[in-house]
Formats: C-alpha cells, sequence, structure tokens
C-alpha cells in the first residue's frame, strides 16, 4: 500500500515571525522517492512535519490520496518518520525498539516475525538483544529505520537520517536506503541538505530556499537546468563559477559577452539561445560556467563552439583521481545569498563588511525569506593597484587531471565551451539555455 501526496498553497507561519514555508505547492507520486533539498533553516523540515501532521498547517491544504487531510491526527495518516537523532527508547532491546509501534497496532498479536524479518531485511539479526547505548551510530540508525519498516506504512518520511554519520558509513547507507525504498516500492519524501544524497537517491529533487520552492525536477535536470542561479550555485561540486557580465550586441560586429578585462564572443551563426540575449543589450548578467566547461589548452587547439579566455593561477586542489585549479581572470565574481559557503572576500571588502554587524546579518536573513532577487550584484569596490594583486581571490574553477603541474602566479589559455554557458538576469532568473515555456523568435 503506497500513496499519494499532494501540497497547494501551503504555508506556515511562527506567531509573528517570517514566514517559515510560503506558498508552497508540490505533488508526490505514489511510490515516488522525493527528495527536500535546501541549506539549513529553508524550511524542508517543516514541510515534512506538516505532511505527518506534527505542525499545524497556517495556510492551504494537504491531499493525501486526494482528500483532505489537514485535520487527520498523525497517528490515522498511515506515515513512518525516521529522525535526525535515531529517538530510540534507551530502556527497550533493540528488538522491542522494532516491534513498538506493532505492540501499539495490536498488543496481544505476536511481533518476532515481523520484527526479525525486518532485522533481515537490515543486517542487523544478531544485535537485536542488545541496547542502543550498546551500538554504533550505524546501527542505531538501522535500528530506527527497521522501526520505521516494520509497520509497513503507505509513506516513509525521513528528516536527514543520516547527518550525524561519518561519510564512509554515509555513503554505506545512502546505498542501502536506495535499495530498501526501490523494494518496498513505498512512496518517500526525504530532507537533507547532502545534495550528494539528494542527487543519488531521488526520483526528483525540490529545492528549497527561504521557505520558497525554487525547482522540482529530475536529478539529472535540476543540475543541467536549474531554473536560477540559486538552484545553479547550490547543485555541484565544484560549486559553479559565476560571474558578473555585460551583454554588447552591436548591429554591425560581433555579440559578445564582456567579463570586465575580458570577453567571449559568441560563435556565429548565433544559435536560438545565444539570439535571445540580444535583447539584454547593456545590462548586468551574471555568467555561469561549471567546472568541466573550461580547460587549460592554447587557442590553436580550439574545437567548435569553444572561446578563447586567459587566467592566472592562484592556486590547486589536489583530489587524488583530478585536481581543482583556481584562476583570476580578472572577472568579478557574483555573489548568491542564503549559501553556506560563499566565495571568499577580498581583504579590502572583508574589512568594508567588519563593521555591517548584526543589522546586515538580519536583512540578509530577511531577504532569503521572500521570493525576491536571489542573487547579488557586488559593487566594484576600488582597490590599490598593489593591494589587488595580492587579495583578488580566484574567479573561476577549472576541473583538470591529477598529473597536471602548475606554478602560482602563472598565465594559462583557456578554453570555453560556450555549449555549456549559462546565462542569468540581474535577478538571478535563467535565461539561457532558454527556459521551456518561453517562445522562439519566430512566434
Amino acid at each position: 500500500m503506497t500513496r499519494a501526496i499532494a501540497l497547494h498553497n501551503v504555508s506556515k507561519r511562527y506567531g509573528r515571525a517570517p514566514r517559515a514555508v510560503d506558498n508552497f505547492s508540490l505533488g508526490v507520486r505514489p511510490g515516488e522517492f522525493l527528495v527536500l533539498l535546501g541549506p539549513s533553516g529553508c524550511g524542508k523540515s517543516t514541510v515534512l512535519r506538516m505532511i505527518a501532521g506534527l505542525e499545524d498547517i497556517t495556510e492551504g491544504e494537504l491531499l493525501l490520496d486526494g482528500e483532505y487531510a489537514n485535520d487527520i491526527p498523525p497517528r490515522e495518516r498511515d506515515m513512518a518518520m525516521v529522525f535526525q537523532n535515531f529517538a530510540l527508547y534507551p530502556s527497550m532491546t533493540n528488538r522491542e525498539n522494532i516491534g513498538f509501534p506493532l505492540k501499539l497496532e495490536n498488543p496481544r498479536a505476536d511481533r518476532n516475525p515481523r520484527v526479525e524479518a525486518t532485522a533481515r531485511m537490515l543486517g542487523i539479526e544478531d544485535i537485536l538483544d542488545r541496547f542502543p547505548a550498546q551500538l554504533s551510530g550505524g546501527e542505531r540508525q538501522r535500528v530506527a529505520m527497521g522501526r520505521a519498516i516494520s509497520r509497513r506504512p503507505s509513506v516513509f518520511l525521513m528528516d536527514e537520517p543520516l547527518s550525524n554519520l561519518d561519510a564512509k558509513l554515509r555513503n554505506h547507507l545512502r546505498a542501502e536506503i536506495a535499495r530498501l525504498t526501490a523494494e518496498l516500492g513505498v512512496t518517500t519524501v526525504y530532507v537533507t541538505h547532502d545534495q550528494a544524497e539528494a542527487m543519488s537517491l531521488g526520483d526528483r529533487v525540490a529545492v528549497m530556499r527561504g521557505g520558497v520552492l525554487q525547482q522540482v525536477s529530475s536529478p539529472r535536470d535540476t543540475y543541467a537546468l536549474p531554473a536560477n542561479v540559486f538552484v545553479a550555485a547550490f547543485i555541484g561540486t565544484p560549486r559553479i563559477n559565476l560571474l558578473q557580465a555585460v551583454v554588447h550586441a552591436p548591429l554591425d560586429g560581433r555579440m559578445s559577452i564582456d567579463l570586465g578585462r575580458q570577453r567571449l564572443p559568441l560563435p556565429e551563426p548565433l544559435s536560438p539561445d545565444h539570439q535571445l540575449l540580444r535583447i539584454q543589450q547593456g545590462r548586468q548578467i551574471i555568467v555561469g560556467l561549471r567546472s568541466e566547461a573550461a580547460r587549460i589548452a592554447p587557442p590553436s587547439q580550439a574545437r567548435p563552439g569553444e572561446v578563447a579566455l586567459t587566467g592566472i593561477v592562484e592556486h590547486m586542489e589536489y583530489q587524488g583521481h583530478e585536481a581543482l585549479v583556481h584562476f583570476n581572470t580578472g572577472s568579478r565574481p557574483a555573489v548568491v545569498a542564503d549559501l553556506e559557503s560563499p566565495r571568499p572576500q577580498t581583504a579590502v571588502r572583508r574589512r568594508r563588511n567588519a563593521g555591517a554587524g548584526v543589522l546586515t546579518r538580519l536583512k540578509d536573513r530577511a531577504m532569503a525569506q521572500v521570493a525576491g532577487p536571489v542573487a547579488v550584484l557586488d559593487d566594484p569596490v576600488p582597490e590599490p593597484a598593489h593591494e589587488s594583486r595580492i587579495t583578488a581571490p580566484s574567479d573561476l574553477v577549472v576541473r583538470t587531471g591529477p598529473d597536471l603541474r602548475l606554478r602560482a602566479g602563472a598565465q594559462v589559455p583557456l578554453l570555453v565551451d560556450l555549449a555549456h554557458l549559462y546565462v542569468f538576469d540581474h535577478q538571478g532568473r535563467r535565461i539561457c539555455p532558454a527556459p521551456m515555456d518561453v517562445p522562439g523568435l519566430d512566434a
């Protein structure tokens, strides 16, 4: 037994605070594995708790199999929840923890067959008679999952179940969760801030920011066709390169994108996507380039659709199977609000922001709570010539092979593949590749 879930214009407000979830609409198909992804505090756990009935819905409606369910008590929704902190009863054995929901359903029934079948599925038969305190973190999480599975619910709700585990164990249990949910065929809503979990587990990924749903799509489309600059920046490792730029579209010359000290000439004839950039003539835009969209090579080795750029090596990150080279191309990075790891600032900008204090942080948080611009185009900061060479951050990260050796300060030729170029407007909305609902030039 599995079921469909639908949220229509759902909002959640705590007292007079800004909405934790704002006008959220989403449908989950029966048997689907849907991941709610976003930074800490974006409202994804609140959505999960509203589905479970642990939080009241301020506005909007929840439908379960097409029926209004806002007022259905949690115990009648036939859902099982796996929490971040395991939530096991320390005075019960693992056998008793797994069988506890069955005891509530029917106190006189023999629970052992279902408990042992669940334990075999999870590979924890030999620890059933131990207590939670005697287990490792991974074993406790398996017991917590077993407690949810033993009920045979119609929906699994998982709230960051792997966040307290080490990286190796997370990877192992991630594979187990994928196998178990596929085997059971139960509708699953999984909350995480880890994009690796989202991309590897989900049939679809719903990206949230500041309580607002940004995009719902398959993992492949979320990466390849981000709806806005926030999604593009949140998905992908290393983070996408985001550069401030201006479109130049002269009537009698070649169209290009000005990055500051260098330009990217667009190949002719223009592709349909690049033709749409003409209306951005003279406006500030944001250019997105993933690390695989550029390579180290001279202009003589350019393939069709590649254009030349030059970068100065800042430093290299050796990753074992690859290396990440950080370049300074003289461009200005675009800053995306509400991300956990913003790009490094220059020393001058850090000094300027040092006195901003609490009010600035409150303003930034308030901006993240509304569905407004998702990108911030930094004003240029005048820097003395002798200081800019020392403090200028890298603005372009390129993925290369592990055997490449480059010294800091070296000037290196780069080739950029314009087929993998993203362009966003000043509010962060993707304009290239063109959204599917934008009519062509001939329409």
